[in-house]
């Protein structure tokens, strides 16, 4: 596994869009930094961008990899080579590329503004945190939907609904249903309802970390009150990792009964 890993990851290395992501990312902790005197701020603005972004290129990345390498995983296939081998593999190497160049970009510039003096760091590790585990939750997504579609385009449509779903159209649904049922006890629910999505999920993780309370909304602030901050991290941690380990295992399943 260990050298599919390392041939995934220096195949994405030579890759032009995985230059573009780290230098996005490299430019936005400058222009942040250059524009806002207050980290916290910084590290705020970067919360929107990270839980939107991330997923998306994740999800793109994924299924494009997928679908571009098949003919070389068919020809993996045809040797002595493990199948989990060869599907964790790739997955682990086009995540972990994606998370380290989210990583980097995003370190350069807040480290050469000097967090490491500043009492903001925790704050920002928890926004890294957030942003590896979301670059492996989406990429693990996109290979289940490539291994559960052999057709691109089909492939590309639902990775994209996905996507839309889970960034835009989940929060409008959520949001709709606690308005209309505003009238009855549904603390728990809301609570549920954060854990079924990743990047809501994400967006708690942070906010409850830098205690911001006027934007957290009726749903952080039901999540802080019933957690309380140092639980309500570790129990995002815990089903962050949930949503990690869930469809990986998943991609050992599907690949070890697909028929190549």
């Amino acid at each position: 596994m260990l050298k599919i890993i390392k041939y995934s990851f220096a195949d994405l290395s030579r890759s032009k869009w995985t230059y573009v992501y780290f230098f996005f990312y490299l430019a936005l902790g400058f222009v942040l930094l250059f524009l806002n005197t207050n980290i916290t701020k910084a590290i705020t603005t970067l919360l929107n961008v990270v839980i939107v972004l991330t997923p998306l290129i994740g999800t793109i990345f994924g299924i494009m990899y997928y679908y571009s390498s098949r003919e070389f995983t068919t020809l993996l296939l045809s040797q002595p080579v493990r199948r989990r081998a060869i599907f964790l593999g790739q997955y682990i190497g086009v995540a972990g590329s994606l998370a380290l160049s989210m990583a980097i970009g995003l370190g350069i510039p807040f480290l050469s503004y000097g967090l490491m003096r500043s009492g903001e760091i925790k704050h920002f590790i928890i926004l890294l945190i957030v942003g590896i585990f979301l670059s492996f939750i989406f990429v693990a997504i996109a290979f289940n939907i490539g291994l559960s579609q052999d057709n691109k385009i089909k492939g590309f449509s639902y990775a994209i609904f996905i996507w839309l779903l889970l960034a835009v159209i989940y929060d409008g649904i959520f949001l709709l249903l606690l308005s209309y049922f505003n009238d009855y006890p549904i603390d728990k629910a809301a609570l549920i309802g954060i854990t079924l999505n990743p990047i809501d999920l994400s967006r708690m993780l942070i906010l409850l970390k830098l205690d911001i309370s006027a934007l957290m909304g009726y749903t952080g602030a039901v999540f802080k009150s019933f957690f309380g901050a140092s639980k309500g991290m570790i129990l995002s941690m815990l089903i962050l990792t949930a949503w990690v380990l869930l469809p990986a295992w998943r991609i050992t399943r599907k690949s070890a009964r697909k028929d190549f």
